[in-house]
């Protein structure tokens, strides 16, 4: 197996492991509600204390992988998030487990930038989509083992222990991680000279670049256009971390265990459509060329799950909007691993501060979405109208698609 392969399986291993810590708090969301006596709009500010401190550390963590690598920054933001997985787990009341868990989100802010970071010097361009999608679908299937692991260990040892174990595998992660992984192919010990040739000769960054300005972040529209797709694409991906249990459960009616398999089901399908969509595009790319080929898959993936989550909070059958939803995941992750191939079509060497920039956007669309959720249903006792938002925003990420041009890089001069 080439190693660049071998990085690919550790990164594949990161993203499993932090969607599994992220789902967990979704998953044991009525038992920690139970326990320390919290209503939908306070567990909502718990919830959105993650995403609001995964916004604001997203930017400076990847350009903090750009400047120093992702090696040691990988490291650092997995040990750092894994603790806090584990006193997650030790929380008694509603502001202690708000500390923790905006902590927890600061620390876990980078580690997709900088995975991207690791795919921009160690995959040719050809591959990049490919890679972005493996990552992705990783994510998806730590998100429908999720409930299939917790549930019974919540029911054999409590939710708190849950935390704790799962807190313990990030710790095994950045261990091998650090002595294992190096920063650029050529110093990677085992790998072959062909393998590094094939790896410089196609990868679409230059040595000598430099970090990009922040004013140049700002200045940029197409920059701005990739955010704001970001951003409202997260509307809908944090209604299936944060709050789909709750939904299905308080809104539906379902039993725990009709929960548990609606949520493997969507990110099972979640994990279907990032390697379906990265594997798309860049047959498209290869074939239409690079504006083609993301911008098809995008307008595509994010108009029909826009289509799919209206037509999950208009139907009366519970079951249907099950399906409904978890087909919505399936579409939207369709375009997930484009929008990040796209940050290195654009970033180049700067990859970790492009993603960074969209994903911070991103973020604070599901810190939005997590608050706004939790507040509509806590006042108004109805469970669909936040769903019929959640469809015009993914309508209007869609269109943003038409704005986005991975042909043309982030300028590096202010």
């Amino acid at each position: 197996m080439n190693v660049r392969y071998r990085v690919l399986t550790g990164l594949f291993l990161l993203s499993t492991i932090t969607y599994l810590d992220r789902v967990c708090m979704n998953v044991v969301s009525k038992y920690v509600k139970s326990d320390l006596h919290l209503d939908n709009e306070q567990f909502g500010w718990i919830l959105g204390a993650f995403s609001l401190a995964y916004a604001l550390f997203e930017i400076p963590t990847g350009a903090l992988g750009d400047k120093i690598g992702p090696r040691r920054v990988l490291t650092r933001v997995v040990l750092w998030w894994s603790g806090f997985t584990m006193l997650t787990g030790t929380s008694f009341s509603f502001l202690y487990l708000l500390v923790v868990r905006f902590l927890f989100g600061a620390g876990e802010a980078g580690a997709y930038p900088n995975a991207s970071i690791v795919i921009a010097r160690w995959f040719p361009a050809v591959e990049v989509g490919r890679a972005q999608s493996v990552i992705w679908a990783a994510g998806r299937l730590g998100g429908a083992l999720t409930p299939l692991l917790v549930i019974p260990l919540v029911h054999w040892a409590g939710w708190r222990w849950a935390f704790a174990l799962l807190g313990l595998l990030g710790v095994l992660w950045a261990i091998g991680w650090y002595g294992w992984f190096r920063d650029e192919p050529s110093d990677k010990a085992g790998i072959s000279e062909q393998e590094v040739r094939e790896i410089e000769s196609g990868r679409n960054i230059k040595q000598n670049d430099h970090q990009i300005p922040w004013t140049t972040i700002i200045r940029n529209p197409d920059l701005w256009a990739l955010m704001l797709m970001c951003h409202l694409f997260f509307y809908g991906s944090y209604f299936f971390t944060n709050w789909s249990s709750v939904y299905f459960q308080e809104g539906r009616g379902m039993t725990e265990d009709q929960t548990k398999n609606f949520i493997s089901l969507s990110y099972f399908l979640g994990a279907i459509g990032c390697l379906a969509g990265g594997i798309l595009s860049d047959a498209l790319t290869k074939r239409y060329g690079l504006k083609i080929g993301r911008r098809t898959v995008g307008v595509g993936g994010l108009g029909l799950s826009s289509l799919f989550f209206l037509l999950a909070g208009l139907t009366t059958d519970n079951q249907m909007a099950g399906y409904y939803l978890a087909i919505c995941v399936l579409m939207k992750d369709l375009a997930l691993p484009v929008a990040f191939a796209v940050c290195v079509d654009i970033g180049q060497r700067n990859a970790g501060t492009v993603t960074g920039s969209m994903n911070f956007a991103g973020q604070l669309g599901g810190f939005f979405i997590t608050i706004l959720f939790g507040t509509i249903v806590h006042h108004t006792n109805n469970f669909n109208y936040p769903l019929f938002m959640i469809a015009g925003c993914l309508l209007v990420s869609a269109l943003l698609w038409l704005r986005i041009d991975p042909t043309r890089p982030v300028a590096l001069k202010d």
